[in-house]
């Protein structure tokens, strides 16, 4: 993925997240969670670039379970 969010709008994105997961509330996370990989993959031009989020995404949670909010 060659095109990525500047860092002050990375940021704006993460927190726009955080917010829907609070609303949507703990019992409901993991099917937002899913749901909004699926229409952000729907956005993306090709496979490789869903492989390659998907990747860094795994391999961030599985090196740091507790990472959240830093940038990948």
């Amino acid at each position: 993925m060659t095109d990525t969010l500047p860092g002050e709008q990375f940021e704006q994105a993460y927190e726009l997240i955080a917010q829907a997961i609070d609303r949507v509330g703990p019992d409901k996370e993991r099917l937002f969670l899913a749901r909004l990989a699926l229409a952000l993959a729907h956005r993306l031009p090709d496979l490789d670039a869903v492989r390659q989020a998907l990747a860094i995404a795994k391999n961030d949670v599985l090196r740091d379970p507790d990472n959240r909010g830093k940038e990948p």
